[in-house]
């Protein structure tokens, strides 16, 4: 079934930049005490690194990414890690190459983490780097120091428990959590291999200064970079559907087993509730006094849609296939 745009496109739209609370604002503040400190230790701590790797969701790789990274910490040789490769179609991977070349990154490796695919290029790709780079104030210094960022939750510190797997043959050294604020401050150096001897600084997740549009917002909150209350878990199902549907992602009707495809948000999550036997009770007042009444819960309904969303049960997507195809996103 294909379905036709929405007729009610602005109202949603309408609806999402008035349920989005960041568009235009000052993000620190919604992460109080880490965020808005961390460029400024990162900076701090740029004389004794080597290499900058950065981490973003491979889901939205020209989106949402933090200007000020390439703007403070530029001077140092930059890998740019699009993570979560097993969750985002790359059937245009080249075309994201070439749109972040054109953006000047010419060195990027797209990763899963939690499987360890491609994580062995990344040693060799920031020997390369560092070795073609003049090395400041490396003195008589062999070790390599190497400072991961990037915004909240694309996984930073489920690379370095990575690389540690594949170097050193050792567990966890960093907490991994699957929502944004795990990391609250630059650590202590964190070993990844022995030869080389190589040391990364994990950092906490910095978002740009200002998400300049409810569009890249809606797709940071889809990716968990930004915290669901803050944008409204109904709200995020309500792009979610949108997104699939206009993309023809519709693996989500079999996996809820719905009749078909639908472009109503609130229909969708009542099956799902209904399905997932998600219910609530209300009382609703009558002319006899209060009455329970039994209810789906949407809430509990948009949540389990996002977290299908987020762990590639509706199949891989690419947020930014808009961006990749030389055109704007559309009006919602």
């Amino acid at each position: 079934m294909r379905l036709s745009p929405r007729t009610l496109c602005a109202a949603a739209r309408a609806a999402w930049r008035e349920s989005f609370p960041l568009e235009g604002r000052d993000v620190a503040r919604w992460f109080p005490g880490h965020m808005a400190k961390g460029l400024k230790k990162m900076q701090s701590s740029l004389r004794l690194v080597d290499c900058i790797i950065e981490v973003h969701d491979a889901r939205i790789p020209l989106s949402g990414r933090n200007p000020l990274f390439q703007e403070t910490l530029g001077l140092k040789p930059h890998l740019l890690v699009l993570n979560k490769m097993d969750l985002a179609d790359l059937k245009e991977q080249q075309k994201i190459i070439q749109q972040l070349e054109r953006e000047g990154l010419k060195h990027v490796v797209f990763t899963n983490c939690v499987k360890d695919e491609n994580v062995k290029q990344i040693i060799p790709t920031v020997m390369e780097l560092v070795g073609s780079s003049y090395r400041y104030h490396r003195g008589e210094h062999l070790e390599y120091c190497i400072m991961v960022v990037g915004a909240p939750n694309v996984g930073k510190s489920s690379l370095i428990n990575s690389l540690r797997r594949q170097h050193l043959g050792k567990g966890k050294a960093t907490r991994v959590g699957g929502e944004p604020g795990i990391t609250r401050a630059v650590m202590s150096r964190i070993q990844v291999s022995e030869r080389p001897l190589m040391f990364l600084l994990d950092t906490p997740g910095v978002l740009a200064p200002r998400i300049p549009s409810v569009e890249i917002g809606l797709k940071l909150a889809l990716c968990g970079t930004v915290l669901d209350h803050l944008v409204g878990e109904e709200t995020l199902a309500d792009y979610l559907l949108y997104t699939l549907n206009r993309h023809q992602l519709l693996e989500y009707v079999q996996h809820y087993g719905l009749g078909g495809a639908c472009d109503d948000v609130a229909s969708v999550l009542k099956r799902v509730a209904v399905k997932l036997r998600k219910t609530q009770k209300v009382k609703v007042l009558t002319g006899t006094g209060d009455v329970n009444v039994i209810q789906p819960d949407y809430s509990a309904a948009a949540r389990d849609f996002l977290r299908a969303f987020r762990s590639g049960l509706l199949g891989p997507v690419m947020l930014d296939r808009d961006l990749l195809q030389g055109r704007p996103a559309e009006e919602p």
